[in-house]
């Protein structure tokens, strides 16, 4: 059955009654209204999908109730209905936004065939808009973890060069995120609701990228048994991310210049020529314009991708969103593995903080995840670090002390901070090759029962809390 709400409005009781009978038998919710005006007022205030207006009504007319439709509630589509008909008419409340016209006499299946059509038409319009906000939420912004100068930086780079069009050149190294900033230029441009197509040119041979990219006809090729459409066909009027674009050879590259400045190629083996609208989202980890200057890279190319270039920084440049790009990953693998770790002691977030990170933020998520999976603790601490990945604490290289109380000062951090977490990883080893039992642990070690127990309470460790993570 059909759903939706309309509202008929028309000054004859029987027009009304007869569409409130044909419609309701086809699951629509159907109200009348023999007044413009109190139509209007309706239509302002209700919830209708559609509505049915006579063109004639003795106090309000028609076009006038349709030109304010579609200024104050443009989602309520409109047929026009009237025993007058005309060329102009019709053409002058298309003009004006209605979506269908009839003429009376009208019979039930012309009344039936109008209204599917204007709510499946409203239907499709409504998916295709949530569509586009759903595919705008998701790369948004907000889906990009940073708060650095940089990174805002960015963020106002793509929402300027989004809507226009034009190419757009992403360079940083990888692991940066360069597909998740095309991903969201294309969401916010005129394009989103097409397709994005991503490819990465560093896994293809010359030979298929060229197929890839520009499809091939039968028999192209031994393997060719039937046409394929390339990427640039299937992408028309959408986006198309080139990833590593510092890996495509020579001939590809003289191929992509000429179907970015004329909008036309041919498939492998092919005769007849094809056209596209693609928009072009290059992304680097290499410095193309030390590879022209090589010999390496097209010139003519290079500049027609570096039209609008937009660089990333690594992370080791933008450490202030380590700590939301931790505790963000953090979050995303405790719901997707059930476990529960609240954070990270400040030792292991300021030697997460202070690493180097070569593999960027793809690197540091791949890290969350795996302590994630094998920590058994509700805070990751940097005993965690050291049993579960290679990192090791960077620190500062240190002063010398002017007076005894800078050096007593120096002894006491140093105690404190380094040799208390090598005490503490000492007692856990020892009680976990003692399965958590105090006497023997301390026995095996050379040391007093006390004085074990001792150390444990210092270092807050309870021998159960070990047998749990054995």
């Amino acid at each position: 059955m059909e759903t939706g709400k309309i509202l008929v409005v028309d000054d004859e009781t029987v027009i009304c009654e007869a569409c409130r009978l044909v419609l309701s038998d086809y699951g629509f919710a159907v109200d009348t209204c023999l007044s413009g005006r109190r139509g209007l007022e309706m239509l302002m205030g209700g919830q209708y999908d559609l509505t049915l207006l006579d063109m004639k009504l003795p106090d309000l007319g028609g076009l006038e109730i349709l030109r304010s439709i579609k200024k104050e509630r443009p989602e309520v589509y409109v047929i026009i209905i009237t025993g007058y008909s005309s060329v102009e008419n019709a053409v002058q409340t298309m003009k004006l936004g209605a979506f269908d016209y009839l003429t009376k006499p009208f019979v039930d299946d012309e009344l039936i065939i109008a209204v599917q059509r204007a709510m499946e038409n409203k239907r499709l319009k409504e998916e295709n808009l949530a569509l586009r906000t759903q595919l705008s939420e998701r790369y948004d912004f907000g889906n990009i973890i940073g708060e650095n100068a940089g990174i805002i930086k960015i963020f106002d780079q793509i929402q300027k060069v989004a809507p226009t069009g034009s190419t757009v050149l992403l360079c940083g190294e990888s692991g940066t995120g360069k597909e998740l900033f095309a991903r969201a230029i294309h969401a916010h441009s005129k394009r989103a609701s097409r397709q994005f197509i991503a490819m990465d040119c560093s896994t293809f041979s010359s030979s298929l990228v060229e197929s890839e990219l520009f499809g091939h006809v039968k028999g192209a090729f031994t393997g060719a048994v039937k046409n394929k459409a390339g990427i640039f066909e299937i992408a028309d009027h959408g986006s198309l991310f080139l990833d590593e674009v510092a890996n495509l050879e020579m001939d590809i590259q003289s191929k992509l210049l000429r179907v970015m400045e004329s909008r036309e190629f041919k498939p492998v083996g092919a005769s007849m020529v094809k056209t596209a609208d693609v928009r072009i989202i290059a992304a680097t980890n290499r410095d193309l314009k030390l590879m022209v200057d090589e010999g390496g890279f097209r010139e003519d190319l290079y500049y027609r991708l570096n039209a609008f270039p937009v660089f990333i920084p690594p992370l080791r440049d933008r450490k202030d969103d380590i700590p939301r790009l931790l505790y963000h990953f953090l979050k995303l693998y405790c719901r997707q593995t059930a476990k529960r770790v609240d954070g990270f002691t400040d030792e292991a977030l300021e030697t997460l903080v202070n690493h180097n990170w070569p593999g960027n933020v793809r690197q540091l998520k791949n890290v969350v995840e795996r302590l994630v999976i094998l920590s058994d603790q509700r805070v990751l601490d940097y005993q965690s670090l050291s049993d579960f990945w290679e990192v090791k604490p960077q620190l500062p290289r240190p002063t010398v002390p002017e007076t005894m109380k800078e050096l007593k000062a120096i002894k006491r951090d140093w105690l404190e901070n380094q040799f208390g977490q090598i005490e503490k990883a000492f007692l856990q080893k020892a009680l976990a090759a003692a399965d958590g039992n105090i006497t023997r642990a301390a026995r095996q070690v050379g040391m007093q029962r006390s004085n074990f127990s001792a150390l444990m309470k210092r270092h807050g460790l309870a021998a159960n809390s070990v047998q749990q993570q054995n």
